[in-house]
């Protein structure tokens, strides 16, 4: 690995950093990304439970918003029940909002990444290009020089690839797991603000109005 490194010259060393960088993200973000931290199973019923058997409490509304993202769009929605339906469910959005972009963190980074990687390899063989041609001379050119320049410029090219290639299918894997996250929590969050409201009955019991 380390002759290969050395064959590609200097401009690897970016692409190396890159790398780093973007193998750190992908572990950072399937470590966050779970579903059961984001959204566990069953919250939102707990929640309606709760708020049926002893209304909004401060203990409630804490223990949801320490609980989980979802928990936090929920907890907004609470703390506003006794608002007119559409100041909560702006409450709502507003705590999705940002839970959305806590999502979303480092995504932007990786992306980059995948973008930049190719013309970082590029100009790796455009260095390349350039040692080449100027080890010639009027007699001719070295043959190690010409051999170490297209080194430079093959090996930048493939490791920009190798580097973009997966830092782009992980880049929108995690956007596609992050859409679908925030289209559930709209989903849960709507439901809630029904149930407070009294326009859904099927969470079991009646809603309980609050005064």
């Amino acid at each position: 690995m380390f002759e290969i490194i050395k064959a590609a010259g200097w401009p690897i060393w970016p692409l190396l950093i890159a790398s780093i960088i973007a193998v750190a993200l992908i572990i950072e973000r399937f470590i966050t990304l779970r579903k059961n931290k984001i959204i566990p199973d069953g919250l939102l019923e707990k929640a309606v439970a709760a708020y049926q058997k002893q209304g909004i409490t401060a203990e409630l509304v804490a223990g949801l918003a320490k609980d989980s993202p979802l928990g936090q769009v929920l907890a907004a929605g609470l703390r506003n029940h006794k608002s007119p339906r559409h100041v909560m469910k702006d409450a709502v959005e507003e705590a999705g909002r940002g839970v959305t972009h806590e999502l979303e963190r480092f995504l932007t980074t990786l992306g980059t990444i995948a973008s930049i990687s190719p013309l970082m390899g590029l100009f790796g063989t455009v260095v390349g290009m350039i040692e080449i041609f100027g080890s010639q001379g009027p007699t001719g050119g070295s043959p190690t020089q010409l051999a170490h320049g297209i080194s430079v410029a093959l090996y930048n090219t493939g490791f920009g690839l190798v580097i973009a290639i997966p830092a782009m299918i992980f880049f929108r894997h995690f956007r596609g797991k992050v859409e679908s996250f925030v289209h559930e929590m709209e989903q849960q969050s709507s439901k809630l603000v029904d149930v407070v409201h009294g326009e859904r009955f099927d969470y079991g019991g009646s809603p309980k109005r609050q005064g």
